[in-house]
């Protein structure tokens, strides 16, 4: 076992369409759960630094994060569709199932796993209280050209393996507010990667309109300059959600202030 503050994590597992998928559950309180990026996992994204979780714990709720199929401690099969946005929603969905969550949830996510929460949303969404949303991906009308990205990006990793992709992935410029944060080899195995890449390529956030007829309010926490996660996005989840109120951060500094800024909206009265 590990700890988070002074928390102790308790490690679980369930089973889910061919996939054991692995979480950590902490603290005791209000249910969070939380899905992290695309390529990552809890144990790669907390050797990052990028998010602080003990404030959400010392405020009192009970943490859930996974690792999403395929990824980190979680299976999954060489399967395009096993990847998309809505695919991942259902293994969210899956997990509330297997936690016994009878009453409605908080939901975070971050980049890919802010796809899961807002498809399990659309899906389901009396099954949520409040949305928490951290750099929401490329969406709507600049999603194509990052889906392209993606495509040849399993093509490359299937004609000449991991490593040329990733050396290509090394050139692209980061954002300045996280060009310092370490990154590490992506966690799914490369016999899956391709499929994981391709199941993001076909993958968008909910329309607009759907977005729209939740009436869900939410937090939006995100970067600028990024452009995988463009601001574009963020704004206009903003504009859609109800209630949503939407911070950037230009400096590492204020990023690691992300966790408290979640601790106060989970714990505040509900608008």
């Amino acid at each position: 076992m590990r700890a988070v503050g002074s928390h102790t994590v308790r490690e679980g597992r369930f089973r889910h369409r061919r996939a054991e998928l692995v979480y950590d559950d902490a603290g005791e309180g209000p249910l969070a759960v939380y899905a992290h990026g695309g390529f990552v996992s809890q144990a790669v994204e907390d050797r990052m630094g990028l998010f602080d979780w003990a404030p959400v714990l010392a405020a009192g709720q009970r943490l859930v994060r996974y690792d999403a199929r395929g990824h980190g401690r979680s299976t999954g099969d060489p399967v395009d569709t096993d990847y998309t946005y809505p695919s991942l929603a259902g293994d969210l969905l899956a997990l509330l199932d297997h936690l016994g969550a009878a009453e409605p949830v908080d939901a975070m996510g971050a980049s890919m796993g802010c796809g899961s929460v807002l498809h399990a949303a659309v899906q389901a969404p009396d099954r949520f209280s409040r949305l928490v949303l951290l750099i929401p991906p490329t969406a709507w009308t600049t999603r194509e050209a990052h889906a392209q990205v993606n495509r040849e990006s399993a093509d490359t990793i299937e004609r000449e393996g991991v490593d040329d992709w990733l050396a290509a992935k090394g050139k692209r410029p980061r954002p300045a507010a996280v060009a310092d944060v370490p990154e590490f080899p992506p966690t799914p195995a490369e016999r899956v990667l391709p499929s994981v890449l391709r199941g993001l390529a076909l993958s968008d956030l909910p329309s607009p309109t759907a977005v729209a007829a939740l009436r869900l309010p939410g937090l939006i926490l995100a970067w600028p300059d990024d452009l995988g996660h463009p601001l574009s996005t963020a704004e206009t989840l903003a504009h859609l959600l109800p209630h949503a109120d939407l911070h950037v951060s230009r400096a590492r500094a204020d990023i690691r202030t992300w966790g408290e800024r979640i601790a106060e909206y989970l714990t505040g009265p509900r608008p």
